[in-house]
Protein backbone atom coordinates (compact mmCIF):
# COMPACT_ATOMS: atom_id res chain seq x y z
CA UNK A 1 0.00 0.00 0.00
CA UNK A 2 1.03 3.45 -0.77
CA UNK A 3 2.11 6.07 1.80
CA UNK A 4 1.31 9.47 0.52
CA UNK A 5 1.69 13.40 2.12
CA UNK A 6 3.72 12.79 4.58
CA UNK A 7 6.41 14.98 5.93
CA UNK A 8 8.90 16.64 7.73
CA UNK A 9 10.64 20.00 9.02
CA UNK A 10 14.31 19.25 8.12
CA UNK A 11 16.79 22.51 8.26
CA UNK A 12 13.76 25.09 7.81
CA UNK A 13 12.21 23.03 5.08
CA UNK A 14 9.38 20.47 4.33
CA UNK A 15 11.09 17.25 2.97
CA UNK A 16 9.22 13.62 2.71
CA UNK A 17 9.24 11.21 5.20
CA UNK A 18 11.09 7.65 4.41
CA UNK A 19 8.55 4.84 5.33
CA UNK A 20 10.40 1.80 5.87
CA UNK A 21 9.04 -1.31 3.27
CA UNK A 22 7.82 -3.43 6.02
CA UNK A 23 5.86 -0.51 7.77
CA UNK A 24 2.06 -0.50 6.72
CA UNK A 25 -1.27 1.07 7.84
CA UNK A 26 -3.26 -0.65 9.93
CA UNK A 27 -6.47 -0.86 8.30
CA UNK A 28 -7.31 0.53 4.84
CA UNK A 29 -10.69 2.24 3.41
CA UNK A 30 -10.92 3.11 -0.14
CA UNK A 31 -14.49 2.72 -2.84
CA UNK A 32 -14.28 -0.68 -4.30
CA UNK A 33 -13.30 0.15 -7.46
CA UNK A 34 -10.30 2.18 -6.11
CA UNK A 35 -9.74 -1.02 -4.18
CA UNK A 36 -9.33 -3.30 -7.14
CA UNK A 37 -7.15 -0.70 -8.71
CA UNK A 38 -5.00 -1.03 -6.06
CA UNK A 39 -4.76 -4.75 -6.06
CA UNK A 40 -0.53 -5.44 -6.96
CA UNK A 41 -0.91 -8.00 -10.02
CA UNK A 42 1.40 -10.89 -10.62
CA UNK A 43 1.30 -14.34 -12.25
CA UNK A 44 -0.44 -17.03 -10.36
CA UNK A 45 2.23 -20.12 -9.30
CA UNK A 46 0.44 -23.72 -7.56
CA UNK A 47 4.11 -25.19 -7.43
CA UNK A 48 3.89 -27.00 -4.26
CA UNK A 49 0.31 -26.58 -3.32
CA UNK A 50 -1.36 -28.85 -0.30
CA UNK A 51 -4.62 -27.87 1.20
CA UNK A 52 -3.28 -29.43 4.61
CA UNK A 53 -0.23 -26.77 4.40
CA UNK A 54 -3.50 -24.16 5.95
CA UNK A 55 -4.13 -26.23 9.45
CA UNK A 56 -7.39 -25.62 10.16
CA UNK A 57 -10.11 -25.74 11.94
CA UNK A 58 -8.48 -24.98 14.94
CA UNK A 59 -9.90 -23.29 18.66
CA UNK A 60 -7.55 -20.35 18.91
CA UNK A 61 -9.48 -19.18 22.36
CA UNK A 62 -9.92 -22.89 23.95
CA UNK A 63 -13.66 -22.94 24.27
CA UNK A 64 -14.40 -25.96 22.67
CA UNK A 65 -15.76 -24.45 19.39
CA UNK A 66 -13.37 -24.48 16.78
CA UNK A 67 -13.09 -21.67 13.88
CA UNK A 68 -15.79 -23.86 11.72
CA UNK A 69 -18.63 -23.97 14.60
CA UNK A 70 -17.22 -20.23 15.35
CA UNK A 71 -18.68 -19.29 12.35
CA UNK A 72 -21.83 -20.95 12.31
CA UNK A 73 -22.94 -19.45 15.71
CA UNK A 74 -21.56 -16.30 14.58
CA UNK A 75 -23.44 -15.88 11.07
CA UNK A 76 -27.31 -18.09 12.28
CA UNK A 77 -30.15 -16.12 11.99
CA UNK A 78 -31.57 -18.19 14.78
CA UNK A 79 -29.39 -19.13 17.14
CA UNK A 80 -28.71 -22.59 17.97
CA UNK A 81 -28.05 -24.42 21.48
CA UNK A 82 -24.14 -25.05 21.71
CA UNK A 83 -23.65 -28.27 23.90
CA UNK A 84 -21.09 -30.12 24.77
CA UNK A 85 -18.23 -30.09 22.58
CA UNK A 86 -19.65 -27.64 20.39
CA UNK A 87 -22.72 -29.26 19.47
CA UNK A 88 -25.15 -27.45 17.97
CA UNK A 89 -28.58 -28.24 17.98
CA UNK A 90 -31.61 -25.87 16.45
CA UNK A 91 -30.62 -22.84 14.67
CA UNK A 92 -31.47 -22.12 11.13
CA UNK A 93 -28.60 -20.59 8.47
CA UNK A 94 -29.03 -18.32 4.82
CA UNK A 95 -26.65 -18.91 2.65
CA UNK A 96 -26.52 -15.79 0.18
CA UNK A 97 -24.96 -17.43 -2.60
CA UNK A 98 -28.45 -18.87 -3.57
CA UNK A 99 -30.91 -17.58 -1.00
CA UNK A 100 -31.24 -21.04 0.72
CA UNK A 101 -31.96 -21.10 4.42
CA UNK A 102 -31.19 -24.35 5.81
CA UNK A 103 -31.56 -26.05 9.69
CA UNK A 104 -28.77 -28.65 9.48
CA UNK A 105 -25.33 -27.84 9.85
CA UNK A 106 -24.30 -30.83 7.52
CA UNK A 107 -25.95 -28.60 4.61
CA UNK A 108 -23.43 -25.21 5.37
CA UNK A 109 -20.08 -25.22 4.24
CA UNK A 110 -17.84 -22.83 5.52
CA UNK A 111 -16.16 -21.28 2.37
CA UNK A 112 -12.84 -19.17 2.52
CA UNK A 113 -13.98 -16.48 0.26
CA UNK A 114 -10.09 -15.97 -0.84
CA UNK A 115 -10.07 -19.99 -1.61
CA UNK A 116 -6.86 -21.70 -0.07
CA UNK A 117 -5.57 -22.77 -3.38
CA UNK A 118 -6.39 -19.65 -4.49
CA UNK A 119 -4.25 -17.68 -1.53
CA UNK A 120 -1.64 -20.09 -2.36
CA UNK A 121 -1.51 -18.91 -5.60
CA UNK A 122 -1.39 -15.36 -5.06
CA UNK A 123 1.62 -14.79 -2.36
CA UNK A 124 0.93 -17.33 0.60
CA UNK A 125 3.18 -20.08 -0.83
CA UNK A 126 5.88 -17.41 0.51
CA UNK A 127 4.03 -17.50 4.19
CA UNK A 128 5.40 -19.39 7.22
CA UNK A 129 3.00 -21.92 8.67
CA UNK A 130 1.59 -19.54 11.55
CA UNK A 131 0.01 -17.29 8.98
CA UNK A 132 -0.98 -19.23 6.56
CA UNK A 133 -2.69 -21.22 9.77
CA UNK A 134 -3.99 -17.73 10.72
CA UNK A 135 -5.58 -17.28 7.29
CA UNK A 136 -7.37 -20.24 7.12
CA UNK A 137 -9.15 -19.88 10.56
CA UNK A 138 -9.25 -16.10 9.75
CA UNK A 139 -12.55 -14.75 12.48
CA UNK A 140 -10.86 -10.82 12.57
CA UNK A 141 -12.82 -10.06 9.53
CA UNK A 142 -16.12 -11.19 8.54
CA UNK A 143 -16.02 -12.14 5.07
CA UNK A 144 -13.36 -14.05 4.91
CA UNK A 145 -15.05 -17.31 6.21
CA UNK A 146 -18.76 -17.23 5.48
CA UNK A 147 -21.38 -20.41 5.84
CA UNK A 148 -22.96 -20.79 2.39
CA UNK A 149 -24.72 -23.98 0.95
CA UNK A 150 -22.25 -26.71 1.04
CA UNK A 151 -23.34 -27.33 -2.99
CA UNK A 152 -22.35 -24.17 -3.60
CA UNK A 153 -19.20 -24.35 -1.74
CA UNK A 154 -18.02 -27.18 -3.96
CA UNK A 155 -19.11 -25.77 -7.13
CA UNK A 156 -17.10 -22.52 -6.30
CA UNK A 157 -14.15 -25.04 -5.55
CA UNK A 158 -11.00 -22.84 -5.40
CA UNK A 159 -12.26 -20.49 -8.33
CA UNK A 160 -11.81 -16.37 -8.33
CA UNK A 161 -14.16 -14.40 -9.70
CA UNK A 162 -13.09 -14.77 -13.14
CA UNK A 163 -14.39 -18.29 -12.90
CA UNK A 164 -17.16 -18.10 -10.84
CA UNK A 165 -19.66 -16.07 -9.27
CA UNK A 166 -22.52 -16.87 -6.90
CA UNK A 167 -25.79 -16.04 -8.50
CA UNK A 168 -26.84 -13.44 -5.63
CA UNK A 169 -25.54 -10.84 -4.24
CA UNK A 170 -22.64 -10.14 -6.40
CA UNK A 171 -21.80 -6.97 -4.85
CA UNK A 172 -21.46 -7.90 -1.61
CA UNK A 173 -19.69 -10.90 -3.04
CA UNK A 174 -16.79 -8.77 -5.11
CA UNK A 175 -16.37 -6.26 -2.18
CA UNK A 176 -15.98 -9.51 0.76
CA UNK A 177 -13.37 -11.14 -2.03
CA UNK A 178 -11.60 -7.92 -2.77
CA UNK A 179 -11.19 -7.14 1.01
CA UNK A 180 -9.55 -10.43 1.74
CA UNK A 181 -7.15 -9.61 -0.79
CA UNK A 182 -6.41 -6.52 0.56
CA UNK A 183 -6.18 -7.55 4.25
CA UNK A 184 -3.78 -10.63 3.83
CA UNK A 185 -1.80 -8.58 1.04
CA UNK A 186 -2.46 -11.06 -2.04
CA UNK A 187 -1.81 -10.52 -5.85
CA UNK A 188 -4.84 -10.83 -8.80
CA UNK A 189 -3.55 -12.25 -12.29
CA UNK A 190 -4.10 -10.15 -14.89
CA UNK A 191 -7.52 -11.88 -15.90
CA UNK A 192 -9.05 -11.99 -12.66
CA UNK A 193 -8.14 -8.23 -12.45
CA UNK A 194 -9.66 -7.73 -15.89
CA UNK A 195 -12.63 -9.93 -14.50
CA UNK A 196 -13.03 -8.08 -10.95
CA UNK A 197 -12.67 -4.32 -13.13
CA UNK A 198 -15.44 -5.55 -15.07
CA UNK A 199 -17.86 -6.72 -12.61
CA UNK A 200 -17.82 -3.97 -10.46
CA UNK A 201 -18.77 -1.76 -13.10
CA UNK A 202 -21.64 -3.81 -14.41
CA UNK A 203 -22.85 -4.53 -10.99
CA UNK A 204 -22.47 -0.74 -10.48
CA UNK A 205 -20.57 -1.96 -6.92
CA UNK A 206 -18.04 0.76 -7.10
CA UNK A 207 -18.74 3.40 -4.82
CA UNK A 208 -19.10 0.90 -2.29
CA UNK A 209 -16.66 1.17 0.68
CA UNK A 210 -14.16 -1.56 1.28
CA UNK A 211 -12.71 -1.15 4.91
CA UNK A 212 -11.01 -3.52 6.81
CA UNK A 213 -8.26 -4.38 8.89
CA UNK A 214 -4.50 -5.50 7.48
CA UNK A 215 -3.11 -8.97 8.79
CA UNK A 216 -0.19 -8.48 6.97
Amino acid sequence: MKLRGLFILACGALVPLTIPAAAHAESYSQPLSTAVGDLPVAAEDRTGYDRDLFEHWIDADGDGCNSRYEVLIEEADEAPTVGSGCSLSGGRWYSYYDGASWTATGDIDIDHMVPLAEAWDSGARSWSSTERRDYANDLGFYGSLVGVTDNENQEKSDADPAEWMPDLEHCRYLKEYVSVKIRWGLSVDSTEKSALTDLVSADGCGNQAVSVELAR
